[in-house]
C-alpha cells in the first residue's frame, strides 16, 4: 500500500466516480473473485456497492486498532504513574519508619512473643521470610499477611481460669429456666465433676428437643456459671466441610472455618463452644461430608490436633467445652452420635409455661415494647388461656409471640389515650388475639364400644390419639384407615391376631368373625401417624367392638404389642402423660418397663392422674373395659349399648 499522504493528494485529484472507485480497490486487500467482479461490471452503483462494505469493514478495523492503542498507552501511563506513587509511598514510610521491612519485623517480633506451639511459629516465620523478599502492593504479600495475622489472632496458651460455684450454677439455672428439673440436674453433676476434675475430658453435652425448649439458653447458662466465655454457630443447612475445617489458601478470599473463627471470636482456648442445629448438618457430593468433619472436632483422642484447612498446622481444641443441640437423632451419623451425651429434653407442661410466662417472657415483652411493669395487668386466667388455645407447642416460642401480641394492643391502647394500666383477662382475649387457635381434644365423657382413647408423641409434644373399631356384615377382611404408617398397620394386624387367639377367653365367637368386616379408624386423617405404641390401644377397642362391652371414660392407655400378648415399654412417656392430664383424661395405662420415666412427669400431672403400669394386654383390657354390671350412661347416638352378633352369649 502507498503512504497515506500519497493516497490523499491522489484523492483530491480524482472528480471521476469510477476513477475514485478504482482508487479505492487498489489500496483495498481483495480476493481474486472480487477483483473479477469489480472489473466485469460496468454499472458505477454496482461498483461503488461491492466496494463500499469492505471499505466499512477496513474503517472499523482502524478505529478499534487506534483505540487499543489509546487504552494500552493509558494502562501504561497509569502503571508509570503508580510505580511512581509507590516508590514515593516508600520513600515516605522509610523516611516515617514504616517500611515493608519494619511491617514484617513488627509481625516477626508478635510471632516470637506469642505462645503458639512451635509449628505454628515455624510457620508463620516462613511467610514472614517469604513476606521479606515481596512488594507490599503484590497479591502473594496480602495472603501471607493475612495468613500470619490469623495465627496471631488464635488465641493460643489463653486459658481462662474457671469460676466454678455448684451451689451459684444450681441458683444461675433455676433463675433462667423454669422446670426441665432432671436436665438441670444432670448439668449441676457435669459442673461439679469439671470443678473436681478439671484436667480430665469430660462428655460432650448434646441436648435434644423440640423448638423453642430451651436448649441454646441452657448453654449460655453453662458458660456463665463457669465463667468462661461464649460462643454459638450454627450449623444448620452447613454443606459444605470446609465450613468446619477452612478453605484451603490456595483459594481467592480463603478464610478459616468455623471452629478456628469461633476461638477467634472467644479470645480463649477453653470456651463454651455451642454447635447449634448439630442434626441438620447435610452431606454434598460437591462438598463432601460436613458430619464427617465434626467427628475430628469432637473426638477426645482427635481433637488434641485439630487441622484446619487454612491454617494447616495442629490446634489443641481438647480444652474446648462443646455443647451441641439438636431438634431429632435420627438425621445424626452414628459415628458422630457415639461421641456425644444424650440429654432429652422433651417439653414444659401447661403450670411449667405459666411460671416461664410470668418469670421471664412476660418482663422481657413488656421491656421490650417500652412497658412498665404496672402499665399492663394480665390475669393467670388469661395466661393459661394464651397457653390452653393459641399454642401447641413444647416449648414457648410462640407463646412469647403472642404474648408480644398482647403489649403491642396495650401500646396501642396506651397512645390512643386509654387509662393505664391496661387490664387483659380471659373474656377479652379473643378481642386481643382472635379467635382461639387450637381446641385441645378432649377425653370422652361417655362410654363408648370400640372407643378408645390412646396417646402418640409429636416433635411439638404429645396428644390424645383417638381409635374408632367398627364391625359390619361381611366376609372377615380388615380396613385400617387415617394416614397410618407400616408399623401402625403392622400395630393393628398384631392386635387383631392376639383377639383372635384369645377369643374363648375373651368371650368372642370366632365362628361369627369371618361373616363380620372390620374397620380401624384414626381420627384426623390427615396427620401421618406412625409408630407402635397403639398396638395395646388398638387390641382394646377390637375387644371393645366384638365383646360390646364399652371402654371407659377418661381412660388413655400407650404401649407396644407382642402376638403372645405381653406389653413393650414405648417412648415419650413424660410428653403423652403432659397430653393426658391436659385432655382430663383420669387415668393412664403404661408399660410396666415404662415407671422408670415417672420421675421425669411434674408432680403436680402425677398427682392429677393414676397412672397403672401393666405387663399383660390382658390386664389393661380388665382396666380399661366397662364390666357387664357396670352401669353405663352411653347415648344411642354414640354407637354403644345394644348387642353385638360377634358376642357369645351362654
Amino acid at each position: 500500500a502507498e503512504d497515506p499522504e500519497t493516497i490523499r493528494e491522489s484523492l483530491d485529484e480524482v472528480d471521476d466516480p469510477d476513477d475514485l472507485v478504482d482508487l479505492a480497490a487498489g489500496q483495498l486487500d481483495l480476493d481474486d473473485e472480487a477483483k473479477l467482479a469489480l472489473l466485469t461490471e460496468i454499472d458505477i452503483l454496482e461498483r461503488v456497492g461491492l466496494v463500499l462494505p469492505v471499505l466499512s469493514h477496513k474503517h472499523e478495523v482502524v478505529l478499534r486498532k487506534a483505540e487499543i492503542h489509546d487504552e494500552v498507552v493509558d494502562e501504561t501511563a497509569r502503571s508509570t504513574r503508580e510505580m511512581l506513587l509507590r516508590d514515593r509511598m516508600r520513600a515516605i514510610r522509610e523516611e516515617l519508619g514504616e517500611s515493608d521491612e519494619t511491617e514484617v519485623e513488627e509481625l516477626r517480633t508478635k510471632v516470637l512473643e506469642s505462645k503458639m506451639p512451635d509449628a505454628a511459629r515455624q510457620a508463620a516465620l516462613k511467610q514472614l521470610r517469604r513476606m521479606a523478599d515481596m512488594s507490599s502492593s503484590s497479591a502473594e504479600y496480602n495472603i501471607a499477611n493475612t495468613y500470619v495475622n490469623w495465627l496471631l489472632d488464635v488465641p493460643f496458651g489463653r486459658i481462662d481460669k474457671d469460676t466454678i460455684d455448684v451451689q451459684g450454677a444450681r441458683a444461675i439455672l433455676d433463675a433462667d429456666h423454669a422446670g426441665l428439673e432432671r436436665v438441670k440436674k444432670r448439668i449441676v453433676e457435669f459442673i461439679a465433676v469439671r470443678k473436681l476434675a478439671p484436667d480430665k475430658r469430660g462428655p460432650i453435652l448434646c441436648f435434644v428437643g423440640p423448638p423453642g425448649v430451651g436448649k441454646t439458653s441452657l448453654a449460655r447458662s453453662i458458660a456463665t456459671a463457669l465463667g468462661r466465655e461464649y460462643v454459638r454457630i450454627s450449623l444448620g443447612g452447613v454443606r459444605d466441610d470446609a465450613e468446619i475445617r477452612g478453605h484451603r489458601r490456595t483459594y481467592v478470599g480463603a478464610l478459616p472455618g468455623r471452629i478456628i473463627s469461633g476461638l477467634k471470636k472467644a479470645g480463649s482456648m477453653n470456651p463454651v463452644f455451642v454447635l447449634d442445629e448439630l442434626d441438620k448438618l447435610s452431606a454434598n457430593a460437591r462438598g463432601g461430608d460436613p458430619a464427617s468433619a465434626m467427628l475430628e472436632v469432637l473426638d477426645p483422642e482427635q481433637n488434641k490436633e485439630f487441622v484446619d484447612h487454612y491454617v494447616e498446622v495442629p490446634v489443641d481444641v481438647s480444652k474446648v467445652m462443646f455443647i451441641a443441640t439438636a431438634n431429632g437423632l435420627d438425621s445424626i451419623p452414628a459415628p458422630l452420635r457415639d461421641r456425644i451425651e444424650i440429654i432429652e429434653i422433651t417439653g414444659y407442661s401447661e403450670r411449667e409455661k405459666h411460671e416461664i410466662a410470668r418469670r421471664h417472657l412476660l418482663r422481657k415483652q413488656l421491656a421490650e415494647h417500652g412497658l412498665e411493669d404496672d402499665q399492663l395487668i394480665m390475669t393467670d386466667e388469661a395466661v393459661d388461656a394464651v397457653i390452653d388455645g393459641y399454642t401447641r407447642e413444647a416449648g414457648v416460642r410462640n407463646l412469647e409471640r403472642e404474648l408480644a401480641s398482647v403489649c403491642r394492643y396495650a401500646a396501642v391502647s396506651i397512645t390512643d389515650g386509654a387509662e393505664s394500666p391496661i387490664h387483659v383477662d380471659a373474656a377479652n382475649l379473643e378481642e386481643i388475639l382472635g379467635p382461639r387457635k387450637f381446641i385441645h381434644e378432649a377425653a370422652n365423657l361417655h362410654p363408648e364400644v370400640g372407643v378408645v382413647t390412646g396417646l402418640s408423641w409429636t416433635p411439638v409434644g404429645g396428644k390424645v390419639l383417638f381409635l374408632e373399631a367398627k364391625t359390619m356384615p361381611g366376609k372377615g377382611k380388615i380396613r385400617v384407615t387415617g394416614q397410618l404408617g407400616d408399623i401402625m398397620m403392622e400395630s393393628a394386624q398384631t392386635a387383631l391376631s392376639w383377639v383372635k387367639s384369645n377369643a374363648q377367653r375373651l368371650g368372642i365367637d370366632l365362628t361369627i368373625l369371618d361373616k363380620l368386616d372390620l374397620h380401624v379408624h384414626a381420627p384426623e386423617g390427615a396427620v401421618k401417624k406412625d409408630g407402635p405404641s397403639a398396638g395395646v390401644a388398638m387390641a382394646i377397642a377390637l375387644t371393645s367392638v366384638f365383646t360390646g362391652k364399652p371402654a371407659r371414660a377418661k381412660v388413655a392407655v400407650t404401649g407396644e404389642i407382642t402376638l403372645r400378648g405381653r406389653v413393650l415399654p414405648v417412648g415419650g412417656i413424660k410428653s403423652k402423660l403432659l397430653a393426658a392430664h391436659r385432655a382430663g383424661v383420669k387415668t393412664v395405662l403404661i408399660p410396666e418397663r415404662n415407671q422408670k420415666d415417672l420421675p421425669e412427669v411434674p408432680e403436680s400431672v402425677l398427682a392429677d392422674l393414676e397412672v397403672i403400669p401393666i405387663s399383660r394386654v390382658g390386664e389393661a383390657i380388665e382396666r380399661a373395659l366397662a364390666s357387664d354390671d357396670e352401669p353405663t350412661t352411653v347415648p344411642p347416638d354414640l354407637g354403644g349399648g345394644g348387642q353385638n352378633p360377634a358376642v357369645a352369649r351362654s
